[in-house]
């Protein structure tokens, strides 16, 4: 397996940070509770924020962040309980990521694409593929992601192709928008095998044709390392392709519980922007001349940071409701209407955090004033996280979903952007 990094006119990071490899897997802490996880993830979110404006002006890949946050034991916290795992709730899933976001949005979205592919697993693969998969991420190995291919066609389109080959499957394909995977011990994607079924191929980070490049170059999310993985016959674990064919027809969770971690990620940014606009304005901003003595005393301000405290509260309250909804549903059978109302109540917790993400970055500057658009301080960065994250997949859909859903009764389309 090689790492290649494609140089860009602000990329100042040494070669060698993306040509690391990830450590070999070591057992972390086993969490066995929501209360654990809670208590686990704000002490991960310190190593987290420290550094986090460098990293993101110097583009430094966060390594020690990552294996911080495998050490502790999340990345297995809703492996099921039946194997060994927490199967913490969706609400404390959410509070997790909101609470890694506000301290990097970044590093916290590293590991999103984990939770995704987890919730996958459990839908759609055999006792003995969720056997093997969950052991491992209790063992420490991180799951990374190959996204959709980039060439214009639909987002679900995929040209991605398993051949039989002497010894076993084998892959050949570029994927794109691939998070985690340059950190990752095993990457997942979305392939057709030789009968032309839909299926999710694991391959190995450091297999041969395995080639992972970082030339992830978004104004925002710097340090995800979200650049491209090509296979080139490739071989495909034994075992482990998982067939996604009846997921057509068999409702599921996979998708809200995927974008029920998008929301977190844009709620825990919004977080961070509010709480370091409350503390630049409190320690650096000057008052307007001839008004008042400190900005503090600044009505206008005063009004301004009540505002986005609502806006902030209401839309981590909604994707607190969202988890909640996903608890409730999932504690008994699944049918259409179930999974459709999962998806809608999620939706509504993604337009809340989204409209708020992109608010308070951008009215962080503006309260902060003209001295917080200095690099040092590299507060811009919330507002890029805010906005490339959140150009995930369009709110203007979600308001759509939302819409027909309590006007028409129509249910959502299956599917991990749902």
């Amino acid at each position: 397996m090689t790492a290649v990094r494609n140089a860009s006119p602000r990329d100042t990071a040494p070669r060698s940070d993306a040509e690391r490899r990830p450590a070999p897997p070591s057992r972390p802490q086993r969490i066995r509770t929501d209360a654990e996880a809670i208590e686990a993830a704000r002490a991960v979110a310190a190593i987290f924020a420290a550094g986090a404006a460098e990293r993101d002006c110097d583009r430094r890949l966060p390594w020690d962040a990552v294996e911080a946050f495998t050490a502790s034991g999340l990345g297995g916290v809703t492996v099921p309980r039946e194997h060994g795992g927490a199967d913490v709730s969706h609400a404390t899933l959410a509070a997790i990521f909101a609470v890694l976001a506000a301290a990097d949005g970044s590093a916290a979205q590293i590991h999103q694409n984990q939770f995704g592919v987890l919730a996958l697993v459990r839908a759609a693969a055999s006792p003995a593929q969720q056997a093997r998969i969950f052991s491992d991420v209790l063992a420490g190995y991180r799951i990374g992601n190959a996204g959709p291919a980039r060439n214009g066609k639909a987002i679900t389109a995929v040209e991605t192709r398993l051949s039989h080959g002497p010894d076993g499957l084998r892959l050949t394909g570029t994927r794109y928008y691939a998070t985690g995977a340059l950190f990752a011990h095993w990457i997942p994607t979305r392939a057709v095998d030789p009968q032309g079924r839909p299926v999710l191929a694991w391959l190995r980070r450091d297999a041969p044709g395995v080639q992972v490049v970082d030339d992830w170059q978004g104004f925002g999310q710097r340090t995800t390392a979200s650049g491209t993985v090509r296979f080139e016959d490739a071989p495909v674990e034994e075992g482990l392709t998982i067939d996604l064919t009846a997921l057509a027809d068999r409702p599921g969770l996979f998708g809200p519980v995927s974008q029920l971690v998008h929301a977190a990620i844009d709620a825990g940014i919004a977080r961070g922007a509010v709480e370091a606009a409350l503390d630049f304005v409190r320690t650096r901003t000057r008052p307007w001349p001839f008004t008042v003595e400190t900005a503090t005393e600044d009505p206008y301000i005063i009004g301004e940071v009540g505002r986005l405290q609502v806006d902030l509260h209401a839309a981590e309250a909604v994707l607190a409701r969202a988890g909640h909804t996903l608890d409730r549903i999932a504690a008994g059978p699944v049918t259409a209407q179930s999974s459709g109302a999962a998806s809608v109540a999620v939706a509504e917790a993604k337009i809340l955090t989204t409209e708020i993400a992109v608010e308070a970055s951008e009215r962080l500057l503006e309260l902060a004033g003209a001295s917080a658009t200095r690099e040092r301080d590299n507060l811009g960065r919330f507002w890029r996280d805010a906005r490339v994250h959140t150009l995930h997949d369009p709110v203007r859909w979600k308001l759509h979903l939302v819409g027909d859903y309590h006007l028409n009764g129509a249910l959502p389309a299956r599917h991990q952007w749902n």
